[in-house]
């Protein structure tokens, strides 16, 4: 069936949500934008679903979350005799609605539900697939993607998103699954009702958070007083970050009152991901008002966090790389002080997390474990010492696009445990006499000045997957000799796999010198990445290097 056939097919039956068919109805003749909405569908992948919201096979709805649904169902009732699944929503747009659509479906399939009735961060999730004994979840949530975008991230029974073989085949039970007439539809507040769906209580955010609190490493005697300026950038953070901070004894918070309150508008914020500066603009205004130490922000789905520290006059951002290093060395400095390193202990960080953290874990004695790409695969590690019953050996986990992990109660990003931890780590050093930024410094002059970069370059629309396809292919087939002038000693094609890795649609470059070049199409967003690692004898050498590396691949990609 073409797209137009698709088009008609949806104008005919897309009768439950009136926005769609007003959408639809609109679009008329507008061949470009119904080839948009359905040349594809949205591809279900280890992070589930992510697309723009709208009407459309290629457009996160109630049909495409009702067909993913039912698939999983059908995928969930094969394994299991009686299964039963957890669900969380964010603040986005129509969030509830999609997490209420799956909670109904699969009830309609017989499967239990345990819905959080408020929203949450996406750790919570991980947390009570575990602690309610679930046979696996699901987080609505585009996570830090600008406001016109939603998803539908799933999780396995090990409280990880999804392999990549379970992906497989929760995609080939989704594939056959006729949205209008193949769903088993219910309706959300009968099935409440009648006990097939049931709220999560609190007592099990009580203890996830109290799990969290097992992750502290401050030593009592240690003053809290630290100025924060927290935004949760109108997300799920609201819920448990300040609670959590001013529990541990964090208590002079400041919360900008635009970004406070939950809006899937994200007003002040339209790309909320903490990785970008204009994303934490609002909270440093208010750092700059308030005086304030440190500015936390977290992104809607609360797993990631970006920080910034008062430096002289100003504030400094600190990034994923860096901030993942820092915590690392505070976890191993702690533990070790504390007497509660473990032996033989483990961290684990992915294939395009800084290399310096090799460095960190080899001053202390700590095994250091690379992985593919995204947290899952941290998680997954956590679990398979889990089975040996070596998961206190496991100390830290960390990646470059703002996620931490300092415990093994969740197997996803937490940045409400990692929230907490950078306080801890600020409140230590201040006692100490010394900025984060000093601290910094001391670990490059120690472990060489290693600078991080991410490139990204964006192919919107099915012509502009079919030519990011093409510069992988072309990679592939003509591996360049040098990258801006640095030689390449080795190109690992994760495609075939490397190290037992699963395989993976990566290019990654070993590069003279330790420098590093890695390239792959992003799971989330129509964007190819290019991750740049660095190094040289100064920071503003690494700094120079990495701005040619960033060249040459901006080069490369504006090629036609």
């Amino acid at each position: 069936m073409d797209y137009q056939q698709q088009y008609l097919r949806w104008r005919e039956n897309a009768v439950r949500d009136t926005a769609l068919g007003q959408e639809l109805a609109a679009i008329e003749g507008d061949a470009a934008a119904i080839e948009d909405r359905f040349y594809q569908e949205l591809e279900f992948g280890t992070g589930g679903l992510r697309g723009v919201l709208g009407a459309g096979t290629n457009r996160m709805n109630v049909y495409t979350v009702a067909k993913a649904t039912q698939g999983l169902s059908n995928y969930l009732n094969a394994q299991a005799a009686a299964p039963q699944v957890a669900i969380a929503y964010d603040s986005r747009r129509n969030s509830t609605l999609f997490a209420q659509t799956a909670a109904a479906v699969f009830a309609a399939n017989g499967i239990r539900v345990h819905i959080y009735p408020r929203l949450m961060p996406t750790p919570s999730l991980s947390f009570a697939v575990r602690d309610l004994g679930c046979d696996g979840g699901v987080v609505i949530t585009a996570s830090h993607n600008p406001a016109k975008y939603n998803g539908y991230k799933v999780y396995g029974a090990d409280g990880c998103q999804i392999t990549t073989e379970a992906a497989k085949a929760i995609q080939a039970a989704i594939d056959p699954v006729d949205p209008f007439t193949g769903v088993r539809w219910a309706e959300f507040d009968a099935m409440l009702a009648a006990g097939k769906v049931q709220y999560i209580g609190g007592d099990t955010v009580e203890r996830y958070l109290a799990a969290v609190d097992t992750a502290s490493v401050l030593p009592a005697g240690i003053k809290r007083d630290v100025a924060i300026v927290y935004t949760p950038l109108n997300g799920t953070g609201i819920s448990c970050v300040p609670r959590c901070l001013k529990e541990h004894g964090f208590t002079n918070i400041t919360i900008p009152d635009e970004q406070k309150d939950p809006n899937g508008d994200f007003p002040t914020c339209p790309y909320p991901n903490p990785e970008i500066r204009e994303a934490l603009t609002v909270g440093l205004d208010w750092a700059r008002r308030t005086g304030s130490d440190l500015l936390l922000a977290t992104d809607p789905d609360c797993d990631r966090v970006g920080v910034a520290v008062k430096n002289g006059g100003d504030y400094t951002l600190i990034t994923g790389n860096e901030m993942g290093v820092l915590l690392l060395d505070f976890v191993c400095k702690m533990r070790t002080a504390n007497g509660t390193m473990p032996k033989a202990p483990v961290a684990v960080k992915t294939i395009v997390t800084t290399p310096m953290a090799a460095r960190v874990a080899a001053h202390y004695g700590v095994q250091l474990i690379d992985v593919l790409t995204g947290f899952k695969f941290i998680g997954e590690q956590i679990g398979l010492l889990e089975k040996k019953g070596e998961q206190g050996r496991y100390i830290f986990g960390f990646e470059e696009s703002y996620g931490y992990l300092s415990g093994s109660f969740v197997r996803d990003k937490d940045a409400v445990n990692a929230s907490l931890l950078i306080c801890e780590m600020f409140a230590w050093y201040k006692a100490q006499g010394q900025s984060l930024v000093e601290v910094l410094d001391g670990l490059y002059a120690a472990h060489g000045y290693y600078e991080g970069r991410l490139y990204t370059a964006a192919f919107e629309g099915a012509r502009g997957k079919q030519k990011m396809e093409a510069m992988l292919t072309a990679l592939r087939a003509a591996p360049p000799a040098d990258i801006a002038g640095i030689p390449v000693l080795q190109c690992l094609d994760y495609r075939q796999g490397i190290g037992g890795l699963p395989k993976s649609n990566v290019l990654r470059y070993l590069l003279a010198d330790g420098m590093e070049a890695t390239v792959r199409p992003s799971g989330t967003e129509p964007k190819l990445k290019v991750y740049l690692t660095a190094v040289g004898p100064d920071r503003e050498a690494s700094r120079q290097t990495a701005d040619r590396m960033q060249a040459y691949f901006a080069q490369w990609a504006a090629k036609e």
